[in-house]
């Protein structure tokens, strides 16, 4: 499958055009014009990518949308989109592919979730790291993801469900098939650049020039049609 041609004249001007302004939390966020630029949908890169963004809707920890979730699109900064096609295309040969819970994260659904710890005393994830004041998905370069069989989207057995917060989502905490699972996941991943974070199987990162974060709503994309 041909992954299309990204528009890399658009980036040094989008680079250059850093006046970030500030949001709430006194965060420095890029400017949406920026963020269009820097951002792609992983399903325009390819379309085999299975999509199923849980914080679009009620099915995740908070049992609400998040605050700048309006669509069920995955977007990444286009570098991180590129590399994730490539572990498609490896993982094709073996019958397996990628189903994609969340990438660029808005800084406004960050605060959302933080604003949720606090509101059901539970702030004891952020203590432990299982929740984010600031986070890598904010800046695009983060992808929360799993395995599937290509052809029926089948989830292969992982463990835990998606944001288990607790030692059995740590990645090196599993035998027997979800261990070999786990470690052909973080194998393939890095062998495109991709980091494992060790406390939640399902998150990687991916390293870029220049990381900044956005907090661009993510909408429908827009029609074709005429």
């Amino acid at each position: 499958m041909r992954i299309p041609v990204l528009c890399l004249a658009l980036l040094p001007a989008a680079l250059n055009a850093q006046a970030s302004v500030a949001n709430a939390d006194s965060q420095l966020v890029a400017p949406d014009l920026v963020a269009e630029q820097l951002l792609v949908d992983v399903r325009a890169v390819d379309s085999t990518i299975r999509v199923e963004v849980r914080y679009a809707g009620p099915n995740n920890f908070t049992g609400a949308p998040l605050p700048g979730y309006q669509a069920n699109r995955a977007l990444l900064r286009w570098e991180a989109a590129a590399a994730l096609a490539r572990v498609q295309q490896h993982l094709a040969a073996e019958g397996l592919g990628l189903k994609v819970w969340d990438g660029y994260r808005p800084v406004r659904a960050t605060l959302g979730m933080v604003a949720w710890t606090e509101r059901t005393n539970q702030t004891w994830l952020l203590d432990s790291g299982y929740i984010a004041r600031r986070s890598r998905h904010n800046q695009g370069v983060a992808v929360d993801l799993t395995l599937v069989d290509l052809h029926s989207g089948v989830e292969l057995p992982m463990g835990t469900p998606y944001d288990t917060f607790g030692d059995a989502a740590h990645t090196a905490n599993a035998t027997g098939a979800v261990k070999q699972a786990r470690d052909h996941f973080v194998e393939v991943m890095a062998s495109e650049g991709f980091t494992n974070y060790p406390m939640e199987w399902w998150h990687f990162s991916y390293v870029v020039e220049d990381p900044v974060p956005f907090d661009l709503v993510i909408r429908a994309a827009p029609s074709t049609s005429r």
